[in-house]
């Protein structure tokens, strides 16, 4: 079909949009990874005005005129019609902010997360607090500008950003689902597991070089592709860069390869997710991913529904023990595995297991729309978390490193982000199940490392339909059912009870 003249004017305009967030993507992977601390005011400037010249190329005059124009004209085909939605969609959250504002938010999230890594391995929750409530004051004004704009509430104005077209009251009803069954469930599993012999040990230390190989060999094996990304290490582990340069890192423990080998993984699932994007709208906003909900399944897709079974886990022991010149029987993949599905209440939101992990995320969730809304104070954080974790969870945080300093997304601007963690846990269970029951190869390709079968059908079912349906729609049509979180608590059951 023919191009409108309006609508291929606003594809150039995109395009050019595309570059300078690709561009800030990899400063902001820099600044996390090798940027030296005293560089970060300079950093904060470079991302200010980088941050400016694409809200200004989106807010122009003219882009108004130009969406509508193209809207009227028509003649585009399938795709064409659903990036001009998702550009008109980008441009109503763009118009909301004003120059000024965005230039600030770039310069307070600079400021305050260089200020939360050197506070959290000091446990120093006083020394982020002024620079965490200058983010939060601009946080809550970008939600009241975004709601007036959208007629919705500022929570779900923000929620928007992450999760086109989630809603707070939707969300309040899956985590509700969630905690009628999850306590009762973890109880269950704790007492399941008391009942059976101990797994044994794996013994340390196990040095760092070693676990980044070990780590780059199940990358490869996944079908990462090195030579358009690469592995580094941060305070917290993150995708970033863009779908043709894709960044990941992780941490490293000495102690437990576990945690890093995960963290890979997971991130992993991100990368993938990216890089399978449509080809043909990779700069535009069609070929973004949809959202994520969308996005957190795919890394917990990887991380959790494949790597934690036991098809894959037969494929990496043997490959462990050879990392690590490890002997005995704690490396059989039966031990392994038992190692890998331990349900234990934990601290960290990053190292907890499938059942209690939902637990973390709806703490948060509750405790940032507490701060959005003005019905918590900062100074009052660390205490309403650590309550939150004794009711959720049963356990006490004894540091803020451990509780309330943990995460860098509220430091580093991303309110409105966290219920898409456990959104994406209940997809990923949607997706895992109906990809299984659409190629029974893919259990049997997990057991000899090869990923393929498995991407086959997330390459077909997911990533190459970008940001052209809903959420809903896209699990709908690839799952028979849109988000919902019954084939959540099958999995869970039958992998924690029935093992």
């Amino acid at each position: 079909m023919t191009i409108n003249q309006a609508y291929h004017d606003l594809e150039a305009r995109f395009r050019r949009l595309s570059a300078i967030e690709g561009a800030l993507a990899i400063l902001g992977w820099d600044r996390a990874t090798m940027m030296p601390a005293g560089s970060a005011e300079d950093r904060g400037e470079q991302t200010a005005t980088l941050g400016v010249l694409a809200h200004e190329i989106l807010t122009a005059s003219q882009v108004g005129d130009l969406l509508a124009a193209a809207e009227a004209a028509g003649g585009l085909d399938a795709w064409q019609t659903a990036n001009l939605r998702e550009m008109r969609r980008g441009w109503i959250h763009a118009t909301a902010l004003s120059p000024a504002l965005v230039e600030a938010m770039a310069r307070a999230t600079t400021k305050c997360e260089m200020a939360w890594r050197a506070a959290r391995p000091k446990n120093d929750f006083a020394s982020l607090k002024p620079h965490l409530q200058a983010v939060l004051d601009l946080v809550r004004e970008t939600a009241q500008a975004k709601a007036d704009k959208l007629g919705l509430s500022t929570y779900d104005a923000l929620l928007d950003q992450y999760e086109p077209d989630g809603r707070a009251a939707r969300i309040d009803a899956l985590f509700a689902e969630l905690e009628a069954f999850l306590p009762d469930l973890l109880q269950r599993v704790l007492q399941h597991q008391a009942a059976r012999p101990a797994a044994l040990p794996l013994p340390g230390p196990f040095p760092i070089e070693a676990q980044r190989q070990l780590g780059i060999e199940m990358m490869k094996a996944v079908g990462f592709d090195f030579g358009k990304g690469r592995l580094d290490v941060s305070a917290h582990p993150f995708t970033g860069g863009t779908p043709d340069d894709v960044r990941l890192t992780t941490r490293y423990d000495e102690s437990d390869f576990a945690r890093a080998l995960m963290g890979v993984l997971h991130e992993t699932g991100h990368a993938m997710y990216e890089a399978g994007l449509p080809a043909a709208w990779r700069h535009q906003p069609v070929g973004r991913a949809r959202g994520m909900a969308l996005h957190e399944s795919q890394s917990l897709l990887l991380e959790m529904q494949a790597c934690r079974g036991r098809a894959f886990i037969t494929f990496a022991a043997p490959r462990m023990r050879a990392a690590f010149g490890g002997t005995g029987r704690a490396w059989d993949a039966d031990n392994v595995l038992r190692l890998y599905t331990v349900v234990k209440p934990g601290f960290i939101r990053v190292d907890a297991d499938e059942v209690t992990y939902p637990l973390h995320v709806i703490l948060r969730y509750r405790l940032e729309r507490a701060l959005i809304a003005g019905d918590l104070a900062l100074d009052d954080l660390p205490a309403a978390w650590n309550d939150g974790m004794q009711r959720s969870l049963g356990i006490r945080p004894p540091t803020d490193a451990e509780g309330c300093l943990q995460d860098i997304h509220w430091p580093d601007g991303a309110w409105g982000y966290f219920p898409t963690y456990t959104l994406g846990a209940l997809a990923a269970a949607q997706l895992f199940q109906a990809a299984g029951a659409a190629d029974p190869d893919i259990e049997p390709g997990l057991a000899r490392g090869d990923f393929a079968p498995l991407y086959r059908w997330l390459r077909t079912n997911v990533h190459a339909k970008g940001a052209s349906a809903s959420t809903d729609d896209l699990l709908r049509a690839a799952t028979g059912t849109p988000l919902a979180a019954a084939a959540f608590r099958r999995h869970v059951e039958q992998r924690y009870l029935q093992a």
